[in-house]
């Protein structure tokens, strides 16, 4: 069996060593290269043609950002990045994962972390779902047919003429989602009154920026949601990391309830948790699987299909993972499949059938 063949770039040898010692240890990976900045890592990637690369976001000569928009450009490769856990370290991971990374790993503690070998199954399992991505959609962003930068284009909110929602749009990713959120969130063109209600595979204090950034290219208001926030149209709603989200009540009363109650399908929060609680209730809905690893979705999915909604999802076209769909399509629980650049348009135009 080929082993999957791993560039690491961070500016600590200490840090390069203990990612090499992660890696080496699992018998499907090895180490090919180590790179001392981001320079360095577009010399080596290729000399040694990786399968994955790891890149730490601050380094000398040339940062882990610059290194990803270069190596988007030249030759598009499944990037993982490491960042401090700290408020520009989450922004930069987060404009990382709009221009194309596959995911990211907070290091534990700051720059220089011996508390990352504490994370070596987290490791070894993102860099293994990154080799598993699709290379042609690594790095793309549709708009029409056409490939488009990342840009965040601020977006006028329109008024709000309901305060209750007449339809509640569920919308569940997990790897690649933040820059397909980005994509679906930004080419809304009204909110029809609606409630969008997003889940994200996400940790804690990532989730915040990720609607802060949403925000500001969608013409819904977008905020990270609260434990007993009231579901309002116009409004969108980002489950918080290491928080399950879950709606109650009726369609004229409608509020988020969080808990951390235990994992599903191996995340908190999860897309089966929102949309069997959506499904649970009586108003129209309209449900969303985009790009991501595993099956979280699938069941829900399946439920608010059973209880009258129109489920949409992410054709393997534009798909970076193209799992989290497929689980649900296999289970029949979608009616459309369509590339991401045509779903925002497929919402709206079901909205306007209501």
């Amino acid at each position: 069996m080929t082993k999957i063949k791993v560039l690491i770039a961070d500016d600590s040898a200490f840090m390069r060593k203990l990612l090499t010692d992660i890696i080496n240890s699992d018998e499907d990976m090895e180490v090919v290269a180590q790179a001392r900045n981001g320079e360095d890592a577009l010399a080596k990637i290729s000399l040694y043609k990786p399968d994955v690369v790891t890149l730490d976001v601050e380094m000398p000569v040339m940062d882990g950002l610059t290194a990803l928009e270069r190596i988007m450009q030249i030759s598009p490769l499944p990037i993982v990045m490491l960042s401090a856990h700290t408020n520009n370290g989450t922004i930069s991971t987060l404009k990382a994962l709009e221009i194309g990374a596959v995911d990211f790993v907070t290091k534990p503690g700051g720059t220089i972390s011996p508390g990352i070998v504490g994370m070596n199954e987290e490791i070894i399992r993102k860099i293994k779902t990154a080799a598993k991505v699709s290379i042609e959609n690594i790095g793309r962003t549709f708009l029409g047919n056409k490939v488009v930068n990342s840009d965040v284009e601020i977006k006028q909110k329109m008024p709000i003429a309901l305060d209750k929602p007449s339809c509640l749009i569920v919308i569940g990713t997990s790897t690649g989602g933040p820059k397909a959120l980005n994509e679906v969130m930004s080419r809304f063109t009204r909110h029809h009154n609606a409630a969008v209600l997003i889940v994200q595979h996400m940790p804690p204090g990532f989730t915040k920026s990720l609607a802060q950034r949403l925000d500001g290219s969608s013409v819904y208001m977008v905020k990270e949601a609260e434990n007993k926030d009231e579901v309002k149209a116009g409004m969108a709603y980002v489950a918080p990391g290491n928080y399950h989200m879950e709606i109650k009540g009726s369609m004229n009363n409608l509020t988020i309830h969080l808990n951390q109650s235990p994992q599903v399908n191996g995340h908190r929060p999860s897309v089966d948790v929102l949309m069997q609680s959506v499904a649970r209730i009586q108003i129209p809905k309209v449900g969303v699987i985009m790009t991501g690893m595993g099956s979280d979705g699938a069941i829900g999915k399946k439920s608010l299909k059973e209880t009258g909604s129109i489920n949409i999802g992410e054709s393997d076209q534009t798909c970076v993972v193209y799992s989290m769909h497929r689980s649900a399509k296999n289970m029949g629980a979608i009616d459309h499949e369509v590339p991401l650049y045509q779903i925002a348009e497929l919402i709206e135009k079901t909205l306007t059938k209501r």
